[in-house]
């Protein structure tokens, strides 16, 4: 039998975004935690996924835009659903036992009034059953079982589908904005660039930082900073926060790359509270940190946020990620848990739509400016002999 047209078109899509991304079966298979042979189903539209988070990583892998990406959803939607309908055992055929009188009807006569039950012994076994046993109107009974069988897979993927991206299906009860470029203490930081020194700019200022990464093609070096600005839409409506996960994507050999640091070592009186990730970890968590406050004459520790957290628009909070690693080119994102007013989801943080990204960088030559001769010169700290640009 064909497949279904929703099923083909879904399986399309997949086969799209395989070719782009260019690894094998197996290769991609892992990095998305399904078999070699689970993916090619999937490409060759010989089953569909049962949960749209496979093919969401899929996405982020390839790193699709959002308009593409509900694209994706809204066909994997319809082929689960074609999925369902197919794996739902057929109703069981009624008799015809209309088509008799049908073919030959009968004059229309007033309805008998209550009379003596009949013999049962005198009736005619071959007789159709009386016109009072059918349906007087709507539709006959077999495709009355399918238009209700059809209604309830229809709401029960919706129902799926809102629990996996309720913030798709109505305006969230709450604004977030994040902060990718962020460096410690505002002025320490490190990144890998694929140029000599002598083609990299010199370190910018902190607000500038983001156009400096994007011109260079810089990936954060060893550590990411993210900063997450939650506020709520009401003064009294309170948007509860759960809990914050980690989604690695994609894992690979840290970059080749040269290290450039954006200063020589600074610090500040205080270290503020974070979530720690350490993203090596085969399952990465969010470890809640408290900050320190040393401005005063005792160091003053500042407990870290504690889920479940209440956000509102006079009282907003701001989430701020430490995503460290040592060995692994790694590709990921946040989701964060909330609830509001009956309502929950999961709000999906990512930089502009594609992951966030972040490098380790041992072994790699280093890096800083030498604002004195206006050059980039070896890492005195690094322990290689010290040598400029030529």
């Amino acid at each position: 039998m064909p497949k279904d047209a929703a099923v083909e078109e879904f399986a399309g899509l997949v086969r799209a975004l395989k070719a782009r991304d260019g690894r094998s079966y197996e290769a991609l298979g892992r990095r998305l935690s399904v078999s070699a042979s689970t993916l090619h189903r999937y490409c060759s539209g010989a089953t569909v996924p049962e949960e749209f988070a496979v093919v969401d990583r899929l996405a982020l892998l390839c790193e699709v835009d959002e308009e593409e990406r509900r694209a994706l959803e809204a066909a994997w939607t319809e082929a689960d659903r074609a999925r369902r309908r197919a794996a739902s055992p057929a109703p069981t055929p009624v008799p015809a036992v209309s088509a008799a009188p049908e073919a030959n009807p009968e004059p229309s006569a007033p309805e008998p009034g209550p009379g003596p039950a009949p013999d049962p012994s005198a009736a005619d076994l071959s007789a159709p059953e009386a016109p009072r046993a059918r349906p007087r109107r709507g539709v006959p009974a077999p495709l009355f079982v399918v238009a209700v069988a059809l209604v309830v897979l229809a709401l029960a993927a919706a129902l799926l589908g809102h629990r996996t991206h309720t913030e798709s299906a109505a305006p969230l009860p709450f604004t977030w904005s994040i902060g990718s470029q962020l460096w410690e203490g505002g002025c320490a930081h490190t990144y890998l660039v694929d140029r000599a020194p002598r083609a990299v700019a010199p370190p910018p200022v902190t607000a500038d930082s983001g156009e400096w990464a994007g011109t260079h093609g810089a990936v954060h070096g060893g550590e990411a900073l993210v900063r997450i600005t939650v506020q709520g839409r009401s003064p009294s409506d309170a948007v509860v926060l759960h809990a914050l996960h980690v989604r690695v994507v994609d894992r690979a050999a840290p970059l080749p790359w040269n290290a450039y640091r954006m200063d020589n070592g600074c610090g500040g009186a205080v270290t503020p509270r974070h979530f720690a990730v350490n993203l090596d970890r085969p399952r990465p968590l969010a470890r809640p940190v408290d900050g320190l406050d040393a401005s005063g004459a005792e160091v003053r520790k500042i407990p870290a946020v504690s889920f479940p957290y209440k956000v509102t628009s006079s009282d907003p909070e701001e989430l701020l990620v430490s995503a460290r690693t040592v060995g692994c080119d790694c590709r990921w994102y946040l989701e964060l848990e909330w609830s509001a007013g009956g309502r929950t989801g999961t709000v999906r943080i990512t930089d502009g739509g594609k992951p966030f990204r972040t490098s380790g960088t041992r072994g790699r030559p280093t890096y800083v400016h030498d604002s004195a001769e206006g050059r980039w010169i070896t890492d005195p700290d690094s322990g290689k002999t010290r040598v400029t640009d030529k």
